[in-house]
């Protein structure tokens, strides 16, 4: 696109979405970015979120799901995960904007005196900061496209400022530098037994409302729409029929690409961006991957404990992981979500029978946490392979403390500031935070594995970075009572000091991790402690249990 050593010049794609919340735009932009990428263009995804919070860090998991992190410790939208996992390439803090960061900013720059005693108003102010976001991407010189997800329903009052700012950068950059995809609901009525255009007409009017024709239609429907319905959409909503997409249904995420391409949907956004590239998608690793995932020879059973496992999205990078896992294994991994709140009252080791893995969830908070540590005891005890995630890794060293060292009292001083054994304790540095919000010890830090540890056999170096997110931390005043007792301290933070990785040596698998594994899991690169926990699972499990998943 650009000259040989030249930066590149950016082309931008507005993803919105109409009618309800929830019909897939992240997985559609993820799709469109893979079939781009696998073209040969470099491509990014940035996600911008209507809602006044500045991060999802501080809401709570019902409430929005899993709060994904990135390698420079931003707190973000899942959705970032989704375009990590497809695409393969590292996102950052410019990759997700919400209303909150948008305000922020501009408040900031007001009392700063920035704007010279004018009147500060959302049109051009707020629109301006919120156009400067979208570009800071594309201004790197990195990326051929930069594809934007608009969060929320054409039509929410919220998402309006975000609509009118995309409005305002057709106009700047040119109708062949930028592209409008949305994302509609054709649903079926049973009781007359047809697909409905009426809801996707509405939704189109709506956005052109606000000065926005959309270029592409991507509709979401539960049957296939008949080429004289296509006509129908294009007619009634100013697009040519080439350029209503049919998005069906999909048996995984991972089928999406391959039925977008199908459809011919990056043909149609190279044609409309005036892109010149005659290659055809390299999907040979993806297609390998989807193979092995839907042709399993072999079946599993994991547990996986946590509080929030009635919104399954609040674990949504780990179930990915495991998926990933799965696939390389060529094994279906079954997952029994197990809320740690049941696992507290007498007789609950039948709740964790029959599982070929356990593994304990992240969290925060005292409410589930000795339904968690029982679900460690069990596995230690019965010799289950288990992995404990942040919370799940401190769960562990907290049961091993009770019941193997003899400190009934051991505790984390998040649950119990008292305990007469803080064996878990709140880092230094956090001490004296009194702001919830972005302080945490958040994004990538280096690990140093033990030579000849399960660890070192897992990733197959010394040497590691994983992500964080969490305040408190294994107890150094205990390190050598509890590396006597048998569980093991195998990987360090070298400039903290701080405890990364714990294992017990006599378990056919055992390992906690105070990192997040999951967040950095891809279909090209799945997480290697997810691979070796399944595989440990695979070993585990009876004859009868595995069975054939065919």
């Amino acid at each position: 696109m650009s000259g040989k050593g030249q930066p590149k010049t950016a082309k931008y794609i507005f993803v919105t979405g109409g009618v309800t919340s929830s019909l897939g735009k992240g997985i559609i932009a993820s799709s469109l970015a893979k079939l781009l990428q696998a073209r040969g263009l470099s491509v990014t995804i940035q996600k911008f979120d209507p809602y006044i919070n500045i991060d999802p860090g501080t809401l709570n998991p019902y409430e929005h799901g899993e709060c994904y992190v990135t390698n420079d410790g931003a707190e973000t939208d899942l959705d970032l995960g989704h375009y990590e996992r497809f695409l393969g390439v590292p996102t950052s803090q410019a990759n997700n904007i919400t209303t909150g960061r948008i305000y922020y900013n501009v408040i900031t720059k007001e009392r700063r005196g920035d704007y010279l005693g004018k009147t500060v108003q959302v049109v051009p102010h707020i629109t301006d900061e919120i156009k400067r976001s979208i570009l800071l991407l594309g201004e790197t010189g990195e990326y051929d496209v930069v594809i934007t997800e608009i969060g929320g329903c054409v039509g929410d009052i919220e998402s309006l400022p975000f609509i009118e700012a995309t409005r305002q950068l057709k106009w700047d950059l040119g109708e062949k530098n930028t592209l409008f995809i949305h994302l509609t609901l054709v649903p079926y009525l049973a009781s007359a037994g047809e697909l409905k255009t009426k809801p996707t007409q509405h939704s189109v009017r709506q956005l052109s409302e606000s000065g926005i024709q959309p270029d592409i239609l991507v509709c979401r429907t539960e049957h296939p729409l008949p080429q004289d319905m296509r006509r129908k959409i294009a007619l009634f909503c100013n697009v040519s029929a080439n350029d209503v997409i049919e998005a069906m249904d999909a048996e995984t995420i991972y089928d999406v690409p391959l039925l977008m391409r199908k459809e011919k949907l990056d043909a149609r956004v190279l044609y409309k961006l005036d892109i010149y590239n005659d290659r055809d998608a390299d999907l040979d690793q993806w297609k390998a991957f989807l193979g092995k995932l839907k042709n399993p020879t072999e079946q599993i059973t994991i547990g996986l404990v946590g509080k929030y496992v009635e919104l399954k999205d609040s674990y949504k990078s780990i179930a990915e992981a495991i998926i990933h896992a799965g696939a390389v294994c060529e094994t279906k991994v079954n997952i029994r979500w197990i809320s740690s709140e049941t696992l507290i009252d007498a007789g609950y080791e039948s709740r964790l029978a029959n599982l070929d893995g356990i593994l304990v969830a992240p969290g925060f908070g005292e409410r589930g946490i000795e339904g968690k540590i029982n679900a460690v005891k069990y596995a230690r005890e019965h010799k289950i392979p288990f992995f404990g995630i942040c919370l799940g890794m401190q769960c562990a060293v907290i049961e091993f403390s009770r019941n193997v060292l003899g400190l009934a009292e051991a505790h984390s001083s998040e649950m119990n500031p008292e305990t007469a054994h803080p064996v878990i304790d709140i880092m230094a540095e956090q001490k004296d935070i009194t702001n919830k919000g972005g302080t945490m010890r958040l994004g990538a830090y280096g690990c140093k594995i033990e030579k000849g540890s399960l660890a070192h056999s897992i990733y197959g170096k010394l040497n590691i970075q994983e992500r964080h997110r969490h305040r408190y931390e294994f107890n150094n005043n205990y390190f050598e009572q509890i590396k006597a007792a048998g569980m093991v301290p195998t990987g360090i933070n070298t400039d903290s000091g701080l405890v990364e990785i714990v294992e017990i040596k006599d378990h056919p698998f055992f390992i906690g991790v105070q990192f997040h594994p999951e967040y950095k899991s891809t279909v090209v690169n799945p997480a290697p402690l997810f691979v070796h926990f399944v595989k440990a699972a695979l070993k585990n499990a009876s004859p009868v249990t595995k069975g054939t998943s065919k």
